[in-house]
């Protein structure tokens, strides 16, 4: 151990006339450890709420899809399916069609973006099959007479559109497309009956309250394109390499195909949480920036009382650097030990977060996160093990740099003044 080392370690053992600087160095140790935590917990809880996010949008959307730009209709999508399983890190295709109808109930009526899917690929290119709360998938080919109805088509809604439309499973809505007929009688809308087989939830109001599935067979001759879709679905094995694996797809099938991934589909949404993430972090840097101000203040102080001491060092030979070295370390040690006590406080609260948030909500009598507004059973959290070192790395760089000053101040002291009044 080196002298400046010993020299900073006894300066902040306190003695009987020096309770106040102990005090400060204490106050100092909290607030850089507050600090930490805050930021460890907070960008813990929005890295959550992204990936929770994220893991909404893929229960209903695929990895990455296909579509032809020149005509809003896809041909011989077998072929093009066959293709694309050929590209590295594919794991699954299936084709869709997308378009937008009205369904009515009795005297209920709501526009909505209907999917035709294909029951038995669907499950593997997203989560749907996951996020049925009734029925299933199979049942848009064939309704199960179990439902007591003349079997039609199937169609599954999003639990938020089911009650809007005040339906229950085994009841027939109509479905009526934009796009009308010419007929001697003039123009008549398509209109096609459905019956409801099974409703799902995938915890985003938009989806829940704005989206339909039925089979792509119907779909196909409800919207007249035979042998036709509107695009393809694709699941990948490794969802952060999406936007890759969607460029080599472009590559591989040319114009006038046209390959996004996830990630680009909901860029401004994701680009959104970023920027949150980005200036909380900055906000909460703050706390810290005010723990340093308080090292800075303990250190003048210190600096104050110790001056006798100072100039002995500096009768013995000592350098300026060394009087530098002895009070930066000080500031290093106070860093180091409130980052270390913050990271364990930040790593011990965020796998207890729910249970801290249920405490205070069963104590104070109120709801912090209403499930009916934010669609959360918990409130969700992720560690960022990347976030929580650059967290340290500013945290011990900022003490350490506001050490700096008041040990330079301590180097420029004069012996002689040092040791008038002794």
């Amino acid at each position: 151990m080196s002298y400046e080392l010993f020299v900073s370690l006894r300066h902040l053992k306190a003695k009987r006339t020096q309770k106040f600087i102990s005090l400060n160095t204490w106050i100092s140790v909290g607030g850089v450890a507050l600090g930490v935590m805050a930021l460890i917990v907070v960008i813990a809880v929005m890295s959550g709420f992204g990936k929770d996010l994220r893991d909404k949008i893929l229960g209903t959307n695929s990895h990455v899809v296909v579509s032809n730009i020149s005509r809003t209709s896809m041909d011989d999508y077998e072929a093009i399916i066959k293709k694309i399983m050929r590209t590295e890190g594919v794991n699954a295709a299936a084709p869709f069609i997308l378009s937008q109808v009205m369904l009515t109930y009795g005297k209920n009526s709501k526009g909505v973006v209907v999917r035709g899917v294909d029951p038995e690929r669907e499950a593997g290119v997203s989560d749907l099959e996951k996020n049925l709360v009734q029925g299933s998938l199979n049942m848009l080919e064939a309704p199960a007479k179990s439902l007591g109805k003349p079997s039609r088509a199937g169609i599954i809604l999003g639990r938020e559109l089911a009650h809007r439309l005040g339906v229950q499973r085994g009841d027939v809505v109509s479905m009526i497309s934009p796009a009308s007929r010419v007929t001697p009688m003039g123009l008549i809308p398509k209109i096609k009956l459905f019956q409801v087989v099974g409703f799902f939830e995938s915890g985003m109001f938009e989806y829940d309250s704005n989206l339909a599935f039925i089979s792509i067979h119907a779909a196909q001759k409800f919207f007249s394109m035979k042998k036709k879709v509107s695009g393809i679905e694709i699941q990948v094995r490794e969802i952060e390499r999406a936007d890759q694996i969607a460029k080599e797809i472009q590559i591989s099938l040319g114009f006038p195909y046209h390959a996004r991934d996830w990630m680009r589909m909901n860029k401004n949404l994701f680009s959104a949480l970023r920027l949150e993430k980005i200036v909380m972090f900055i906000i909460l840097i703050l706390i810290i920036l005010v723990a340093a101000f308080n090292i800075v203040s303990t250190l003048f102080m210190v600096v104050m009382e110790k001056s006798k001491e100072i100039a002995i060092l500096k009768s013995m030979g000592a350098s300026r650097f060394s009087i530098i070295k002895i009070f930066s370390f000080q500031g290093l040690i106070i860093g180091v030990t409130g980052t270390a006590i913050g990271c364990i406080g930040g790593f011990t609260v965020v796998p207890n977060l729910n249970e801290i948030v249920g405490f205070i909500e069963t104590l104070f009598g109120i709801t912090a996160f209403p499930s009916d507004v934010y669609y959360l059973d918990k409130l969700p959290s992720k560690i960022e093990y990347f976030d929580s070192f650059l967290i340290v790395i500013f945290s011990i760089v900022i003490c350490f740099f506001a050490s700096l000053y008041p040990a330079w101040r301590a180097s420029r002291m004069d012996p002689v003044e040092g040791l008038r009044y002794e």
